[in-house]
């Protein structure tokens, strides 16, 4: 099925801002519907995720796009409608050098304090002479990851 305009736009800026979470960090769905100004919409951005396609041909893939750098909130890889998919996820961060425990439920976890990436605005974003727009830390991150 066609995407309307305005959900072509929001997945594409979905997209491009998860291609700029650095190897080796994470953020939340929030944080992401945050940047791309939608604070609303956390749930829409697990959904473009979701449907990000696996061919190569495609503008916006599973090459290209590191969906795996996106968990929720509480820094929980999130459960998947395939019970292999979420340990793919989590291998997929363990390759790029971060840490996944299982907590008491079983739940794969990534601690924020260490890995979280929580930028008051996108890299690209960020005027000349700025820092970056980067804000890591975890008292930052802490107050906006659920967002």
């Amino acid at each position: 099925m066609a995407r309307s305009d305005e959900a072509e736009a929001f997945f594409t800026a979905v997209y491009r801002a998860v291609q700029e979470i650095p190897r080796g960090k994470v953020t939340s769905y929030g944080h992401i519907a945050k940047l791309v100004g939608t604070p609303q919409r956390p749930r829409q951005v697990g959904l473009c995720l979701k449907h990000l396609s696996s061919e190569p041909s495609s503008r916006f893939h599973h090459d290209n796009v590191p969906w795996q750098r996106v968990i929720n909130a509480k820094g929980v890889i999130s459960p998947r409608s395939q019970p292999s998919g979420s340990l793919n996820q989590a291998a997929s961060l363990e390759a790029e050098g971060v840490t996944v425990t299982t907590g008491a439920l079983g739940e794969l976890m990534v601690d924020f304090a260490e890995f979280g990436w929580f930028p008051r605005v996108l890299p690209s974003e960020a005027e000349e002479g700025d820092s970056d727009g980067e804000d890591e830390e975890a008292s930052e991150g802490d107050s906006e990851n659920g967002q």
